[in-house]
């Protein structure tokens, strides 16, 4: 018997432009569905909060997660930028409960680790290792943040097979 197909939500949070990466899992591998970058323009910091906010609520209207996956606010050498990243992760966190999506949460460390074996790996290898596991078609090009994304929702793919239940309960 098939296992049946999970679609996953990765997201890269930021304070001006968030990564996500959508992919679809059958038990043993993986499908890319979209993938990109929602970025917000306005200078104001509360409305870019707002600008996120609805942008998200677009995304998860046109594509429903099973689960999603998304970057814990691990360490941040501006405290500016970290507090301003933390309200954005906030905002995202409540849209994803209000659709009552199951969340996983992950350290940057967990994430390459899971995604490549070695916890301090760089962006070059996590963009290699999304590769090698996704067929991204040749006509996308993306920045780290995508996939930062992708690797996040593999990693929250593998997770959510082999616990079957979610590691960081949001609500």
């Amino acid at each position: 018997m098939a296992s049946p197909t999970t679609t996953i939500l990765g997201i890269d949070p930021g304070s001006t432009r968030a990564g996500y990466g959508l992919v679809s899992f059958d038990g043993n591998s993986f499908s890319f569905i979209d993938g990109g970058l929602v970025t917000v323009a306005s200078k104001n910091p509360h409305q870019r909060l707002v600008e996120l906010y609805k942008s998200f609520e677009v995304l998860l209207s046109a594509h429903t997660p099973d689960v999603v996956g998304v970057e814990k606010l691990y360490f941040v050498k501006n405290i500016k930028t970290g507090i301003e990243v933390a309200q954005a992760r906030g905002v995202l966190l409540m849209c994803l409960q209000k659709k009552g999506v199951p969340i996983y949460e992950f350290t940057p460390s967990e994430i390459k680790q899971g995604l490549t074996g070695y916890g301090n790996a760089d962006k070059k290898a996590m963009e290699t290792m999304v590769k090698k596991i996704i067929t991204i078609p040749e006509e996308k090009t993306f920045r780290d943040d995508t996939y930062d994304a992708l690797g996040i929702a593999i990693v929250t793919a593998y997770v959510n097979k082999n616990s079957g239940q979610r590691l960081t309960v949001s609500g």
